[in-house]
């Protein structure tokens, strides 16, 4: 029985880095200035973009670095 090794994917990093964000605002909102609040707005437009459109930004940028769509190729999926 083999199994696959979970790479890091788009669909996987895309959450991460949205929450990563969103923690980092809420702190530079406590520490600095409730401004930062706008950037917890934006992590959430981008966010409903992805889950509508499939895409955000962050996407793209991702997909120029070589980070695959999803954790394993479909013929992977089935075994």
């Amino acid at each position: 029985m083999t199994t696959a090794i979970r790479r890091w994917s788009i669909d996987r990093l895309v959450p991460v880095l949205a929450g990563t964000m969103v923690l980092l605002s809420l702190a530079l909102m406590l520490a600095f200035s409730p401004w930062w609040l706008l950037l917890t707005a934006f992590v959430a437009a981008n966010l409903l973009l992805y889950g509508f459109a499939g895409w955000c930004p962050v996407t793209l940028l991702l997909q120029r670095l070589g980070v695959p769509r999803t954790g394993c190729p479909a013929t992977e999926r089935n075994q």
